[in-house]
């Protein structure tokens, strides 16, 4: 039986501003004791979260996962490097990707999926120029007001 939706979104909005993705991809987080219970309260941070290769395994670095504040045996170290799963296939394309040079693999949003496990969204991004930023500050500003109706 499906478990119910989760409310659980926890997104790098900083992401989005200073990179521009490439290709997306949802991956599973290798988790120790409770920080999955830290995850279902909200207290995570992807503000400066990115991925790195490691041998033939992707790591995520800098998201910091809150200890729970329940209990003080079994706790986690915050901000400790985490494990992401995903397919050898896509791992393998990542690789070179990731090798090229102006590519980056950041995380861009945190989720419960419907079995109740903890998925990343990461992205092969590239980062972008000043006058990139200052145009998506146009356009942001543009689409809200045409919601406002002005």
């Amino acid at each position: 039986m499906p478990k119910s939706k989760s409310s659980i979104q926890i997104k790098n909005r900083r992401a989005s501003f200073d990179y521009e993705f490439l290709e997306t991809y949802t991956a599973g987080i290798q988790l120790v004791g409770t920080e999955i219970k830290s995850i279902r309260a909200g207290k995570v941070s992807l503000q400066d979260a990115y991925c790195y290769f490691a041998g033939s395994q992707l790591f995520v670095r800098g998201m910091n996962i809150a200890q729970y504040h329940w209990g003080s045996w079994g706790q986690h170290e915050p901000a400790r490097d985490r494990r992401l799963l995903l397919t050898k296939k896509e791992l393998r394309h990542l690789a070179i990707e990731d090798k090229k040079t102006g590519l980056t693999i950041v995380a861009v949003r945190l989720y419960i999926a419907e079995n109740g496990y903890a998925k990343l969204v990461i992205a092969l991004a590239r980062g972008k120029k000043e006058y990139d930023k200052r145009q998506s500050i146009k356009e942001k500003d543009v689409r809200r007001e045409l919601e406002r109706g002005y």
